[in-house]
């Protein structure tokens, strides 16, 4: 499914055009804008860089969208290739993209939930009358691999008027932390440690290959290329939180 900047979920928790910026950012400070599934490890691996950065997350449809409207950014990384390659196609990075991690999807659930089946019938019984989470797969890449696997595994049209869709993984997440909701679609790095418990493992053929695509904006200040090989050659980090080679 390829990317559509012209349309929105109809269930969309939240705005997707809102990033979620740091306070303060020194004045000479490199912007990296990244998605939001990796903010425990890009913010460890700005923690190594000696000089200020500046990091923005969002949903990897809004961060594309807003960095072909010009957005003021010196590095881009995304959660789906074809959110990246749309951006080349509009000419708005710089060179080809690299890939930085991997990732898993998992299906989350409240603490002491124990494990559940994927079926149509299990997962219904879980969720009673709450709602599944899960990204919009119309601008959030964890969404489009849930939907995905969801479809494949045969149970997409019994469970989608159970869902509630938000503008980014980190926010389906934050629904099942908080027990809003019984069971939320999540990347694998953000299971960890966040308070939820992996109730699934989502077979990783049922879904396109998770990679996360990392380039330069367009007119990227000098020290941005340094600052990209930088994070792409963090990976103890990135391993250590969860992601994949």
């Amino acid at each position: 499914m390829r990317p559509d900047p012209t349309r929105r979920g109809l269930l969309l928790a939240g705005s997707a055009a809102l990033l979620a910026r740091p306070a303060r950012a020194a004045p000479d400070a490199l912007v990296v804008m990244a998605a939001a599934s990796l903010k425990p490890a890009l913010d460890e691996i700005a923690a190594t860089w000696p000089d200020p950065v500046a990091l923005a997350y969002g949903g990897s449809g809004a961060i594309a969208r807003q960095i072909a409207a010009g957005a003021p950014a010196d590095v881009v990384l995304l959660a789906a290739t074809d959110w990246m390659d749309w951006l080349v196609s509009q000419g708005a990075v710089e060179g080809a993209a690299r890939s930085v991690a991997g990732n898993r999807l998992v299906m989350a659930g409240t603490p002491g939930g124990g494990p559940v089946c994927l079926s149509a019938a299990a997962v219904l019984a879980r969720l009673g009358t709450g709602r599944l989470a899960m990204g919009d797969p119309m601008s959030v890449p964890a969404g489009r691999y849930g939907q995905q696997a969801l479809e494949t595994l045969g149970i997409w049209a019994a469970l989608s008027e159970h869902l509630l869709m938000t503008d980014n993984v980190r926010a389906a997440l934050a629904y099942v932390a908080r027990g809003d909701v019984p069971l939320g679609l999540v990347y694998a790095s953000d299971a960890r440690g966040t308070g939820v418990e992996v109730a699934a493992e989502i077979p990783a053929p049922t879904h396109a290959p998770i990679v996360y695509p990392a380039a330069l904006v367009r007119g990227a200040r000098p020290g941005a290329a340094d600052l990209l090989a930088h994070i792409a050659g963090s990976q103890a980090i990135f391993a250590a939180h969860g992601f994949a080679a």
